[in-house]
């Protein structure tokens, strides 16, 4: 992605990462989550699909207390689901530190986000690709994230789609311009190719699913991650 097409890079010095659970092997997930705790990993993502808002099933309330009981790393609880206000409070108790809903899954967006922070978690909308970013401008004063699909939610394992790009560098310019520390996380189609657009574009949480927990090496995946995410801040 050519330099000047991006606008208000990120000041944050480092790139964080969520490495998420769904493409983990379930046969063998607490190793796999001790091996993302050992190569550095800062959260852990857990996609919530509930065959209504997007057409698939995700983790549930079953599988996400066995991975607390795994792991130390804080939790960063994608709700892809019809109604998030029903269930908010069990997200609350599962010991999630980031909760993000989709601001069209509830008539009181600013609502729900009041009600988690106000129990000490982190709280964010997230953007499917079809969306302009700008809708949201009116929520920067009370959200810590905000989460741009780059792909449509439903299934892992899709391609990146570039279009989201400019939508990334938008938000990172609203955040920029708010003057407040808000992550700017991405997720969908990351990889080697791919992670350092949306770095350059401006994000600065990256979820990667695939290409930690399905290239053979877990620690060594993550390792060159970090690796290409810190050079391409650099050359942004």
């Amino acid at each position: 992605m050519p330099k000047k097409q991006v606008k208000g890079t990120s000041s944050r010095k480092k790139i964080s990462f969520s490495c998420s659970i769904l493409a983990g092997d379930f046969t063998c997930l607490g190793k796999q989550l001790k091996s993302c705790e050992k190569a550095g990993a800062e959260y852990l993502h857990l996609d919530i699909m509930d065959g209504h808002f997007v057409p698939n099933f995700g983790l549930g309330f079953h599988a996400v207390k066995a991975a607390r009981d795994s792991t130390r790393l804080p939790f960063d609880a994608h709700l892809m689901i019809a109604d998030p206000t029903a269930y908010i409070d069990r997200f609350i108790k599962a010991a999630c530190s980031i909760i993000v809903f989709h601001p069209e899954t509830t008539p009181r967006p600013a609502y729900l986000l009041h009600k988690i922070r106000a129990h000490g978690l982190k709280a964010g909308l997230a953007l499917n690709p079809d969306v302009d970013p700008r809708q949201i401008k009116r929520y920067l004063k009370d959200v810590d994230l905000i989460l741009q699909m780059t792909v449509f939610p439903g299934f892992y394992g899709q391609s990146f789609l570039k279009q989201a790009l400019s939508k990334i560098v938008t938000i990172r310019e609203m955040i920029d311009s708010s003057g407040r520390n808000i992550f700017l996380q991405v997720d969908g189609g990351i990889n080697e190719e791919t992670l350092p657009l949306a770095v350059q574009a401006g994000a600065d949480l990256i979820v990667a699913g695939n290409a930690v927990f399905r290239q053979g090496n877990i620690i060594r995946s993550l390792t060159r991650l970090k690796r290409i995410a810190a050079e391409a801040r650099r050359q942004a």
